[in-house]
């Protein structure tokens, strides 16, 4: 089994852990009634966008996100929050650095004394949680799951949920579809961004990720019977019989989101598989960026 495949396997007893630190952890998501920015590159910024939205959803302040390596230091926050897994995103680092001195600063990474501690007062290091894989997987839902117990969500039986998800064989025929489209509302359409980016960086795929109901603004017009629609949360029936429509295969769930994210990981690895690629070492890719 791969490196991927193994931390994918992980995640329930890795989610279990995550939620044993949510009673110290609230500081890492933002205070009540602080405005905070939560910015990451990559999977990190999926979950930044993610994050700012279940913060808000539970009314505990003002709450935005941005890739780090776009964020221009135009408004002012009491807090920002950096997340990287590895610690050592340069472009994490700078941003940091064009805050301001008014600003609390923390970051959570997967990495104790890595240097973008020297940036922040405060650091949550979920090392447990960490990855040998370039390809996130168990870091960015351990992350995800710990803010919704921070926020106040009831997600004590997730990891047992995700466990059973995970024992369910999977019965998409990945090989059949040549689209893969994740669309999501809410915090979940930070989700769906992080889902297509693990088909394109696992299996060198055309994947792409919308806003659920628009994606019928535009989109749905390539979508055929080689595409596979996956739907995270709540699905729009009326929207599902639309995309039918084309030919194209609609995937539906009632399990949590997050668990659903798992079973998105697992198509990516599948299909990954199926082209005789290495999910572990995708082309161009290292496990952080580093620039000089």
């Amino acid at each position: 089994m791969s490196v991927t495949a193994n931390e994918i396997f992980s995640q329930p007893s890795v989610w279990a852990r995550a939620l044993e630190c949510a009673g110290s952890a609230g500081q890492f998501f933002g205070l009540p009634g602080e405005r905070v920015l939560f910015i990451g590159c990559g999977t990190s910024a999926f979950v930044a966008h993610s994050l700012a939205t279940l913060r808000e959803d539970a009314s505990l302040g003002i709450s935005d996100y941005a890739y780090a390596s776009e964020w221009r230091a135009t408004r002012s926050y009491d807090r920002v929050v950096a997340i990287s897994r590895s610690g050592t995103t340069t472009e994490v680092i700078d941003a940091l650095r064009r805050s301001g001195p008014h600003a609390t600063r923390v970051a959570i990474t997967g990495v104790a004394d890595q240097p973008i501690n020297e940036e922040v007062d405060a650091s949550l290091v979920l090392d447990f949680a960490d990855e040998h894989s370039v390809v996130q997987t168990r870091f960015p839902t351990s992350v995800l799951l710990l803010a919704r117990s921070v926020f106040g969500a009831d997600v004590i039986s997730l990891p047992q949920v995700v466990q059973e998800e995970l024992n369910r064989p999977l019965d998409i025929p990945v090989e059949d579809f040549d689209q893969f489209v994740y669309l999501g509302t809410d915090w979940t359409l930070g989700l769906a961004e992080e889902a297509a980016l693990k088909i394109r960086e696992a299996a060198q795929a055309w994947s792409e990720a919308y806003p659920m109901l628009d994606f019928r603004h535009g989109p749905i017009a390539v979508a055929g019977p080689r595409s596979l629609v996956f739907m995270f949360g709540d699905a729009d029936d009326q929207l599902v019989a639309e995309i039918e429509r084309t030919g194209a295969r609609v995937e539906t769930s009632q399990v949590d989101p997050l668990a659903q994210l798992v079973t998105a990981q697992r198509i990516a690895l599948a299909l990954a598989e199926s082209r005789g690629l290495t999910p572990d070492t995708p082309r161009y890719l290292t496990r952080s960026v580093v620039l000089s």
